[in-house]
Protein backbone atom coordinates (compact mmCIF):
# COMPACT_ATOMS: atom_id res chain seq x y z
CA UNK A 1 0.00 0.00 0.00
CA UNK A 2 1.32 3.46 -0.80
CA UNK A 3 0.48 6.57 0.96
CA UNK A 4 -0.67 9.64 -1.21
CA UNK A 5 1.39 12.61 -0.27
CA UNK A 6 2.40 16.09 -1.65
CA UNK A 7 5.86 17.24 -1.75
CA UNK A 8 4.84 19.54 0.77
CA UNK A 9 3.52 16.73 3.39
CA UNK A 10 7.21 15.19 2.16
CA UNK A 11 9.01 17.99 3.21
CA UNK A 12 7.27 18.39 6.82
CA UNK A 13 7.86 14.53 7.23
CA UNK A 14 11.61 14.82 6.83
CA UNK A 15 12.10 18.41 9.14
CA UNK A 16 10.28 16.20 11.71
CA UNK A 17 12.81 13.40 11.31
CA UNK A 18 15.88 15.90 11.05
CA UNK A 19 14.69 17.62 14.13
CA UNK A 20 14.22 13.80 15.65
CA UNK A 21 17.66 12.69 14.95
CA UNK A 22 19.58 15.73 15.92
CA UNK A 23 17.50 17.71 18.81
CA UNK A 24 15.95 14.49 20.07
CA UNK A 25 18.45 12.00 20.10
CA UNK A 26 20.66 14.35 21.78
CA UNK A 27 18.35 15.01 24.41
CA UNK A 28 17.70 11.18 25.20
CA UNK A 29 21.44 10.68 24.69
CA UNK A 30 22.22 13.31 27.41
CA UNK A 31 19.22 11.75 29.67
CA UNK A 32 20.78 8.57 29.19
CA UNK A 33 24.01 9.67 30.58
CA UNK A 34 22.83 11.22 33.57
CA UNK A 35 20.70 8.64 34.56
CA UNK A 36 23.65 6.52 34.72
CA UNK A 37 25.46 8.34 36.68
CA UNK A 38 23.49 8.12 39.04
CA UNK A 39 24.19 4.58 40.07
CA UNK A 40 22.53 1.29 40.36
CA UNK A 41 20.11 0.91 36.71
CA UNK A 42 18.02 -1.71 37.94
CA UNK A 43 15.59 0.71 40.25
CA UNK A 44 16.25 3.65 38.23
CA UNK A 45 13.15 5.18 36.59
CA UNK A 46 14.92 7.72 34.77
CA UNK A 47 17.14 5.63 33.17
CA UNK A 48 14.45 3.62 32.23
CA UNK A 49 12.08 6.45 31.01
CA UNK A 50 14.92 7.19 28.49
CA UNK A 51 15.43 4.05 27.41
CA UNK A 52 11.59 4.04 26.63
CA UNK A 53 11.86 7.64 25.34
CA UNK A 54 15.03 6.64 23.04
CA UNK A 55 13.02 3.48 21.94
CA UNK A 56 9.70 5.57 20.37
CA UNK A 57 11.87 8.02 19.11
CA UNK A 58 13.84 5.68 16.78
CA UNK A 59 10.68 3.63 16.18
CA UNK A 60 9.02 6.93 15.17
CA UNK A 61 12.20 7.81 12.96
CA UNK A 62 11.83 4.28 11.44
CA UNK A 63 8.03 4.98 10.54
CA UNK A 64 8.30 8.28 9.15
CA UNK A 65 11.10 7.28 6.44
CA UNK A 66 9.16 4.58 5.52
CA UNK A 67 6.52 6.11 5.21
CA UNK A 68 8.43 8.84 2.72
CA UNK A 69 10.11 6.02 1.01
CA UNK A 70 6.27 4.10 -0.04
CA UNK A 71 5.03 7.70 -0.60
CA UNK A 72 3.31 8.05 -3.60
CA UNK A 73 3.95 11.49 -4.55
CA UNK A 74 0.28 13.03 -5.44
CA UNK A 75 0.24 16.51 -7.29
CA UNK A 76 -3.34 18.08 -7.46
CA UNK A 77 -4.09 19.30 -10.72
CA UNK A 78 -7.74 19.45 -9.85
CA UNK A 79 -9.44 22.55 -11.28
CA UNK A 80 -11.45 25.07 -9.12
CA UNK A 81 -15.01 23.17 -9.61
CA UNK A 82 -13.65 19.59 -8.79
CA UNK A 83 -13.12 18.26 -5.43
CA UNK A 84 -9.15 18.10 -4.68
CA UNK A 85 -6.38 18.05 -2.21
CA UNK A 86 -6.72 21.38 0.14
CA UNK A 87 -10.63 21.87 -0.57
CA UNK A 88 -13.40 21.66 1.43
CA UNK A 89 -16.57 19.72 0.23
CA UNK A 90 -19.77 20.41 1.47
CA UNK A 91 -21.86 16.75 0.78
CA UNK A 92 -25.21 15.68 1.07
CA UNK A 93 -25.96 12.14 2.47
CA UNK A 94 -28.87 11.27 0.23
CA UNK A 95 -31.12 9.04 2.44
CA UNK A 96 -30.46 10.45 5.44
CA UNK A 97 -31.30 14.28 4.12
CA UNK A 98 -27.61 15.20 5.80
CA UNK A 99 -24.88 17.98 4.67
CA UNK A 100 -21.64 17.37 6.20
CA UNK A 101 -18.12 19.53 5.22
CA UNK A 102 -14.85 17.36 4.51
CA UNK A 103 -11.74 18.89 4.00
CA UNK A 104 -9.73 16.72 1.69
CA UNK A 105 -6.53 15.93 2.74
CA UNK A 106 -3.32 13.40 2.38
CA UNK A 107 -2.99 9.83 4.28
CA UNK A 108 -0.78 11.40 7.14
CA UNK A 109 -3.15 14.97 7.61
CA UNK A 110 -6.30 12.36 7.60
CA UNK A 111 -8.37 13.54 10.98
CA UNK A 112 -11.81 11.83 10.67
CA UNK A 113 -12.99 13.19 13.84
CA UNK A 114 -11.99 16.90 12.68
CA UNK A 115 -13.89 16.27 9.34
CA UNK A 116 -10.45 15.77 7.86
CA UNK A 117 -10.37 13.02 5.44
CA UNK A 118 -7.94 11.32 3.18
CA UNK A 119 -8.14 10.70 -0.56
CA UNK A 120 -7.60 6.82 0.31
CA UNK A 121 -11.15 7.04 3.12
CA UNK A 122 -14.27 5.69 1.44
CA UNK A 123 -15.89 9.01 0.88
CA UNK A 124 -12.53 10.44 -0.11
CA UNK A 125 -11.67 7.92 -2.71
CA UNK A 126 -15.65 8.31 -4.38
CA UNK A 127 -15.74 12.16 -4.53
CA UNK A 128 -12.15 12.82 -5.74
CA UNK A 129 -12.01 14.61 -8.99
CA UNK A 130 -15.68 14.92 -8.78
CA UNK A 131 -17.53 17.98 -9.50
CA UNK A 132 -20.29 20.19 -7.96
CA UNK A 133 -23.70 18.74 -8.56
CA UNK A 134 -22.52 15.05 -9.17
CA UNK A 135 -24.03 11.99 -6.78
CA UNK A 136 -21.68 9.23 -6.08
CA UNK A 137 -21.28 6.31 -4.19
CA UNK A 138 -19.47 5.70 -1.29
CA UNK A 139 -18.18 2.24 -0.54
CA UNK A 140 -18.04 2.13 3.24
CA UNK A 141 -16.87 -1.47 5.00
CA UNK A 142 -20.53 -2.14 6.16
CA UNK A 143 -22.54 -0.63 3.81
CA UNK A 144 -22.95 1.68 0.25
CA UNK A 145 -24.77 4.60 0.14
CA UNK A 146 -24.83 7.87 -1.87
CA UNK A 147 -23.61 11.64 -1.41
CA UNK A 148 -23.83 14.34 -3.44
CA UNK A 149 -21.53 17.18 -3.54
CA UNK A 150 -22.97 20.51 -3.02
CA UNK A 151 -20.28 22.68 -3.01
CA UNK A 152 -16.59 23.03 -3.37
CA UNK A 153 -14.33 25.71 -1.47
CA UNK A 154 -10.48 26.43 -1.33
CA UNK A 155 -9.38 26.16 2.10
CA UNK A 156 -5.67 26.52 3.92
CA UNK A 157 -5.32 23.74 6.35
CA UNK A 158 -4.47 26.47 8.84
CA UNK A 159 -7.73 27.66 9.18
CA UNK A 160 -9.84 24.08 9.57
Amino acid sequence: MHNYLTEEVINKLQEEIEHRKVVVRRRINDDLKEARAQGDLSENYEYKAAKRDRAQNEGRIRYLERMIRTAKVVNDDTSEDEVGIGKTVAVSFINDEEEENFFIVTTVEADPLNNKISIESPIGKAIYRKHIGEIVEVEAPEEKYKIKIENIFRTDAEEE
